[in-house]
């Protein structure tokens, strides 16, 4: 039996609970505990989120002064942090994270492992350099085509080195032939020779870019001996020359002779540019893991929204039934719908668990911590409709990419560093010719024995008949040993300086390579390479082009879907306004309310979907471009007093503008 009150009390309930409800055109959230103002938007002198990449340099080694031994021994290196960033504790409240876009970012930043990985890259690019501008060739870097020259120069050790050879040699020598000068007394007996040598050399060499090699050497030996032939005995001997190897021909010039040093220090701009890529990377997913948090939350009050209403509707039902005005199909229908709700909201609350820990895991380095596993995060942004961020044509969007987009940059140095290879294997293709040259002086002294020789008669002189002529003999003197005259190394080296004896020399070498295959494989390797990387670029830019292109036409159909979805909300409510107003005046049902409120529900859903899509497709079309770390304040270059580096590491940009990327694509042949 059907009471007059019935109607008008169920239109009441109806509106209380549809009308009162948490209805939102889009993205409605609680208000949390501590209200925070809305971020303002970045102002242009903003220091910017640093990445801390030029904390350190390796491309110095430790100096000699004031500590001679610091070049011999190993520097500090700290270790990795691997602990989740102070900031995440300082955010917590209550158990709950209040996150903002920008934070996100931030954390993202200083927390992702990814970013941790990556930023060794160019530190051990610096280390390519300190070891090219010694002369020697440093490991692979990520993005490198070269890792140093493929050319057959000469390599030169531009490090001075000094080398010291200190020598005691002492022997007795068994002679073998007793009559040799100065060892023995002529008896048939076996003798020895005393032996004893003592060796201090010193030399210096270095080489230079030109292509020289510079050396000089100190010698200096004393030596003695038991045999009585020498002049000086022991006798010191002292020489000095200096001398230089210059290449004529392969391995002539500076060009040659810095490539390594060169490609070190390009491979060092392509570090830089691989890591901006992780960083663009890194934080374009951290974007879309806190929009589509943003969303599996709202799109979770959306669906207890419609579990609200069909449990509504569902003991509505039920007590009409009771009270016999309803049939028991509509009673079934309403409970089969509220199980199709909240099998929805169940999905939809997984769905924002998972991407809860998909945005944990991006911004902490430990998401198993235990101040932070537990961790409820609240997004504190809603999305808004962006404005119009497209260039004002496909060209300029065109022309953006190529000056940004870290890949381009890559490759471009990677061109130059081919042209580098090419120029040095053409010098290859030479002979070697090498000119040397040296001037030396040589000392000698040592300790002289002195004698002095006293007249006395000799033998007698025979006559014809055989026999002695009386008073007449041959002249004779007794030499007798009377001191020593001592000299040393001073007397030695006076020598050397006095230049006595001096020692000049000159010597050509020619080599000259018949057939010269190796050379030319060399060379044709290294310009078979260049084209090869010329086309690459073709087809990254092709790539980018495509890039651009289809981001710009997601983020056109993406406003274009929140216009129609906006739209259709719109209508929507109007259709459940006007249903409502009609089942107020009789003219309608309940069931007819319920499903314009799930259409309502639904739109609502669409809307929020497309308004997240519109924003990820921003942040994927910045990407596109090579925007993403300007418009989101990121240096890879570290601030100092509060003000951002005035020169960031990324190739190419000045206080956070593209500069001089045409001048880069124009010296590897590209337009």
């Amino acid at each position: 039996m059907k009471t007059p009150f019935a109607r008008p009390l169920l239109a009441a309930l109806l509106a209380v609970t549809l009308v009162g409800g948490p209805i939102s055109p889009a993205f409605g959230q609680d208000a949390p505990q501590n209200p925070q103002p809305a971020p303002a938007p970045a102002a242009p002198t903003a220091v910017p989120v640093s990445l801390g990449l030029a904390k350190y340099n390796y491309t110095r080694a430790p100096r000699a002064f004031p500590n001679i031994s610091a070049p011999y021994r190993p520097i500090k290196i700290d270790e990795p942090g691997l602990t989740n960033s102070p900031r995440i504790d300082q955010l917590i409240s209550d158990g709950k994270l209040q996150l903002s876009l920008q934070e996100a970012v931030e954390l993202a930043l200083e927390n992702s492992l990814d970013i941790v990985v990556q930023r060794y890259n160019p530190w051990l690019a610096d280390t390519t350099i300190l070891k090219a501008e010694a002369g020697s060739i440093g490991a692979a870097i990520p993005g490198a085509i070269f890792l140093a020259s493929t050319a057959n120069n000469p390599l030169l050790s531009y490090d001075p080195i000094v080398t010291s050879t200190i020598g005691i040699d002492s022997r007795i020598v068994p002679v073998n032939n007793p009559l040799t000068s100065g060892t023995g007394t002529g008896l048939l007996a076996l003798t020895g020779l005393s032996l004893h040598t003592s060796t201090f050399n010193t030399q210096y060499t270095q080489g230079f870019t030109t292509g020289t090699s510079f050396f000089t050497t100190w010698d200096n030996t004393r030596s003695s001996s038991t045999s009585g032939a020498n002049l000086f005995n022991p006798s010191v001997q002292s020489s000095i020359f200096v001398g230089f190897t210059q290449q004529l021909l392969n391995g002539f010039g500076r060009t040659v002779n810095t490539r390594n040093i060169v490609i070190s220090k390009n491979n060092r701009k392509i570090a830089d540019w691989v890591f901006t890529q992780q960083a663009i990377t890194t934080v374009t997913n951290t974007i879309t893991d806190y929009w589509e948090l943003v969303f599996a939350r709202e799109n979770v009050k959306v669906q207890q929204q419609a579990v609200t209403v069909a449990q509504k509707l569902y003991n509505d039902n039920k007590k009409q039934l009771e009270i016999g005005t309803m049939a028991p199909l509509d009673v079934t229908r309403a409970e089969s719908e509220l199980a199709t709700d909240r099998q929805n909201l169940i999905v939809a609350q997984t769905t924002q668990l998972q991407n809860e820990q998909i945005l944990k895991n991006a911004i902490s380095k430990n998401p198993l911590a235990p101040n932070w596993v537990n961790v409820e995060i609240i997004p504190t942004d809603l999305p808004n409709r962006p404005e119009a961020i497209e260039a004002p044509s496909f060209e300029e969007a065109a022309k953006e990419a190529f000056a940004k987009r870290p890949e381009l940059q890559e490759q471009a140095l990677n061109l130059l560093n081919g042209a580098v290879d090419i120029k040095a294997t053409r010098n290859a293709l030479l002979p070697t010719a090498t000119l040397q040259a040296q001037y030396g002086t040589t000392g000698l002294a040592g300790n002289q024995r002195l004698f002095s020789s006293t007249p006395a008669p000799g033998a007698p002189i025979v006559g014809p008949n055989g026999q002695p002529v009386p008073g007449l003999f041959l002249p004779s003197a007794t030499v007798t040993q009377t001191g020593t005259a001592e000299a040393g190394f001073p007397d030695a080296m006076s020598t050397v300086f006095h230049n006595n004896f001096p020692d000049y020399s000159v010597q050509l070498n020619v080599s000259i390579p018949i057939r010269n295959r190796s050379a030319q494989a060399d060379n044709q390797h290294a310009i078979l390479t260049q084209r090869q990387l010329e086309a690459q670029l073709q087809q990254l830019k092709n790539a980018a082009l495509l890039d651009v292109r289809n981001s710009y036409i997601a983020l056109t159909q993406d406003r274009a879907q929140v216009d129609a979805a906006s739209k259709a909300r719109e209508l929507q409510q109007q259709t459940f306004d006007a249903e409502q107003k009609k089942y107020q005046l009789g003219a309608s049902t309940v069931y007819l309310v319920i499903q314009t409120q799930r259409d309502l529900i639904a739109a609502q859903g669409t809307e929020l979907r497309a308004l997240a899509n519109l924003v990820e497709a921003k942040a994927n079309y910045e990407r596109a471009v090579g925007r993403t770390l300007e418009v989101n304040r990121v240096t890879i270059a570290d601030g100092k007093s509060g003000q951002a580096e005035r020169e960031t590491l990324i190739p190419g940009t000045l206080h956070g503008q593209v500069v001089g990327v045409d001048k880069i694509f124009a010296s590897s042949g590209q337009k």
